[in-house]
C-alpha cells in the first residue's frame, strides 16, 4: 500500500546562506528566487497546488487500492479519512462549524468501542450497542443521542460514497430508528418555554447597554442568537419606515435560503444610539461594554469620600492606569459577542439580580438563556397573528418547524369549547 503523504503543504522558508526562497517538497529543495518578493510567492504557490493535486491522486489511487483488496480498512482507518474530509468540509467563512465539534462527540464513542474493528462487518447491532452505551452514561438525552446516532449513519454513508465500505453496511444502519419517548430509560430534556417579560425587565439594569439592547432587539424581532450578535449597520436598509436586516451569516444559509428581518420602530429605537459607529463593525461590542463597566466604576468610587484627592494619589492613579494599558491581556476583548459569551452575561446578571431581590424579599428570577427570547416573540405573534405570521417572522420555510417555537393559543381553545363545546 503506498505511503501517507503528508497533509499540511510544505512551509515557504529561507535559506540564509544564499538569501534565496527554498521549499521543501518529497525530500527535494526547489529554490524560487529571492526571499520574500512577489515573484518567490508566486512560485511557490505554483509548486504547493501542484503539489496538492498529486496528493489528491495519491489519495485516490490508494482508495481505489483498498477497495479492491476487499474493504479491509478498520473503522478507526475509515474515521482518519472522515476527519481530513470533515475538516474541510464543515468549514465556514474559513472557520470550522459546530457540527465539526458535533460529530467529533459523536463518531468518539464508535472509536472507543470498535476502533479495531473492520467497518464493512459493523452493522445495526453494533450500532444498537453504541446507542445503548451513550444511554448508560446517564449524562444525554434521548434526543441528544438521537441527534448522535443520525451523525453516525451520515458518517457511514459518506464512506459508501468514497467506497471504503460496502453499500450494505449503510443499509443496514438506516433500520436502526430513533429512541422513542417511554420506551427507552434515556432522560428526557425539558422542552425550552417562552420566558416571561417580568424576568426580562427585571435584570435589564444589571445588563450593560450593548446586552441589554441584544435582549431588547431580540425580544422584539425574534432574531436568532447568532443572528443579533453580529448585526452591522451595512446589513441594515434604512430606506423606509421599516428597516430591513439582512445578517451576513445566519443558520439556513448553506441551504441557500436568504433571511430577512423587518425593524420596526421599537427595534430602531433601541438601536439608534449604536449606529454611531463605523458601518463595517458590530453594533454591540463587548469592548465598548467594558469601558462602560470601568466608566461607572470610577464614577461610584467612593461615593461618601470627604477627604480631598491629593496630587500623590492622582500621580499614582495615572501610573496604575498606564501600567494597565502596558499590560497584554491574557484574553483581549472581540469586537463582537458570540453566542456563548452573550448567554453568559444573562446568566449573570441573572445572578446579579437575585443577590437584590433576595435581600428585598422578592422572588427570584429563574434562569433563562436568549433562545428563549425567540420562543417569546414566536407565541406572542402565533396568538396575534396566526402561525403563518409566526412562520414569517421566525424566518422558517416550513410551518411545522415554527410549532416547536411558538406555543399553541389555549385561549383560542378555551374559547371555541366555551361556545361549541
Amino acid at each position: 500500500m503506498p505511503r501517507k503523504p503528508h497533509q499540511a503543504p510544505p512551509a515557504y522558508c529561507l535559506h540564509k546562506a544564499s538569501g534565496k526562497a527554498v521549499v521543501r517538497i518529497n525530500k527535494q529543495d526547489h529554490y524560487i528566487g529571492l526571499y520574500g518578493t512577489p515573484e518567490s510567492h508566486a512560485e511557490y504557490e505554483r509548486l504547493i497546488a501542484e503539489f496538492r493535486v498529486a496528493q489528491e491522486e495519491h489519495l485516490q489511487q490508494r482508495d481505489a487500492e483498498v477497495a479492491a483488496a476487499g474493504f479491509t480498512l478498520t473503522l478507526s482507518q475509515v474515521l482518519k479519512r472522515y476527519r481530513t474530509f470533515a475538516q474541510g468540509y464543515y468549514v465556514k467563512n474559513g472557520k470550522p462549524t459546530k457540527e465539526l465539534v458535533e460529530m467529533r462527540y459523536a463518531l468518539r464513542p464508535l472509536r472507543k468501542l470498535y476502533g479495531n474493528t473492520l467497518a464493512r462487518e459493523f452493522g445495526p447491532l453494533k450500532l444498537k450497542a453504541v446507542r445503548q452505551h451513550l444511554v448508560d452514561g446517564k449524562e444525554l438525552c434521548r434526543r441528544v443521542i438521537n441527534h448522535r446516532i443520525m451523525r453516525i449513519k451520515r458518517f457511514f454513508k459518506w464512506a459508501v460514497s468514497e467506497e471504503l465500505v460496502p453499500a450494505s453496511v449503510s443499509h443496514g444502519l438506516a433500520t436502526v430508528s430513533g429512541l422513542r419517548r417511554g420506551k427507552t430509560t434515556a432522560h428526557e430534556a425539558p422542552p425550552v418555554k417562552p420566558v416571561a417579560d417580568v424576568w426580562v425587565d427585571a435584570i435589564l439594569p444589571y445588563l450593560s447597554p450593548q446586552v441589554a439592547a441584544m435582549v431588547q432587539l431580540q425580544r422584539l424581532t425574534g432574531t436568532r442568537p447568532g443572528e443579533v450578535v453580529i448585526i452591522r449597520a451595512c446589513d441594515i436598509d434604512m430606506s423606509g419606515d421599516v428597516w430591513i436586516y439582512q445578517p451576513q451569516d445566519h443558520k439556513t444559509e448553506w441551504r441557500d435560503h436568504s433571511r430577512t428581518i423587518p425593524l420596526g420602530p421599537k427595534a430602531q429605537q433601541v438601536i439608534r444610539p449604536f449606529l454611531s459607529l463605523s458601518t463595517e463593525q458590530c453594533l454591540f461590542s463587548p469592548r465598548a461594554a467594558e469601558e462602560y463597566r470601568n466608566s461607572a466604576k470610577a464614577e461610584n468610587r467612593n461615593p461618601n469620600r470627604k477627604t480631598p484627592i491629593y496630587p500623590c494619589e492622582l500621580r499614582a492613579r495615572e501610573r496604575r492606569r498606564a501600567a494597565a494599558k502596558r499590560r497584554k491581556s491574557k484574553r483581549p476583548k472581540r469586537d463582537h459577542y458570540d453566542v456563548d459569551s452573550y448567554g453568559r452575561a444573562i446568566k449573570y446578571a441573572i445572578k446579579r439580580a437575585n443577590v437584590d431581590r433576595a435581600k428585598a424579599k422578592l422572588p427570584l428570577v429563574p434562569n433563562w438563556c436568549p433562545l428563549q427570547l425567540r420562543h417569546s416573540r414566536a407565541t406572542e405573534v402565533r396568538k396575534q397573528f396566526g402561525i403563518e405570521g409566526a412562520q414569517v417572522t421566525l424566518g422558517h420555510v416550513h410551518a411545522n418547524v415554527t410549532e416547536v417555537y411558538a406555543e399553541r393559543n389555549l385561549e383560542l381553545a378555551i374559547t371555541i369549547a366555551r361556545k361549541t363545546g
